[in-house]
């Protein structure tokens, strides 16, 4: 059974917020970040009536370290505690759809407007974006470095050389599907399906010596592990934005309203815009996300 209704806080994060159902602006990866503001001080609060939060989000906002970041900032702050489940997100928004989750975190932006439509979603925010890239072998048997996407896909399926799919219906899985159409029907044997999060697909790539779909962030917080480079990078169809969505409290009563609304406010506030842009870079010498809280809808 889900709990009762939460009649808990919503903490005033400073920040204007909206009702969203549209798409995202074409912000370019190299876009400046929202300038990083000073570590703010936790303000005291009153404890939420029902602090326990279902999050459902992709898993490369785990895979990459993200989450470890924003939510013991977000737990600190507000007092809820965040219960994470990390998955694709054709299965973070199914999980959403039947009310089984309080608030989504996810990267699909035509999946995620189709949840919007259905009355699933109450508020969708955008939070942040990097890059999807074509990673591979470093001999890259295909020869397809700095080629175009679609160049490269279509090289590795006359090679037929190994190219590993999540297969997952995630947001990278959606994207991925989406190129393929325009270039050749993917197919066994060397077409393979990991069925698996974005971490451990990297792992049965590099373990193949096979190319594969990625995001940016979980390739550079795995890639000292992997035997995989760079091959294709940059293409404005690579954009990957990630929005935060709360779950229809109308749709489905019993979802914790007040929590959600505390995460998506968090998310696009000063604070949690802090974070976001400015992680990474110590560790990798870039930032794995860049911050775009009131670039759009």
């Amino acid at each position: 059974m889900r709990r009762a209704l939460a009649l808990g806080v919503t903490l005033a994060l400073g920040v204007a917020t909206g009702c969203g159902g549209g798409g995202s602006p074409a912000a370019a990866p190299g876009s400046p970040a929202t300038p990083a503001a000073p570590a703010a001080t936790a303000t005291p609060f009153a404890a939420p009536a029902h602090p326990e939060l279902l999050l459902a989000t992709t898993t490369s906002t785990q895979d990459s370290g993200l989450l470890d970041v924003l939510v013991p900032d977000f737990e600190k702050r507000t007092g809820y505690k965040v219960k994470t489940t990390a998955v694709g997100t054709g299965a973070a928004l199914a999980i959403g759809a039947r009310g089984d989750a309080d608030v989504l975190l996810v990267h699909a932006p035509d999946a995620e407007l189709d949840f919007m439509r259905a009355a699933n979603g109450g508020r969708r925010l955008l939070v942040a974006h990097n890059d999807f890239i074509l990673v591979g072998p470093p001999g890259d048997p295909a020869a397809v470095k700095g080629r175009s996407v679609r160049e490269a896909l279509a090289a590795i399926a006359t090679a037929k050389e190994t190219f590993i799919s999540r297969g997952d219906k995630s947001g990278t899985d959606l994207l991925e599907k989406a190129l393929w159409k325009d270039v050749a029907v993917p197919a066994a044997p060397w077409y393979v399906e990991s069925g698996t999060g974005m971490g451990q697909s990297l792992v049965v790539a590099s373990e193949r010596r096979a190319y594969l779909l990625t995001d940016r962030a979980t390739y550079l917080a795995r890639k000292d592990a992997l035997q995989l480079a760079v091959m294709v990078e940059g293409a404005v169809e690579l954009l990957n934005y990630y929005h935060v969505i709360t779950v229809s409290q109308a749709t489905f009563p019993k979802v914790n309203a007040g929590g959600a609304n505390a995460f998506a406010d968090y998310l696009v506030s000063p604070a949690g815009q802090s974070l976001i842009a400015g992680f990474g870079k110590e560790k990798y010498g870039q930032p794995l996300f860049f911050a775009d809280a009131g670039k759009g809808p």
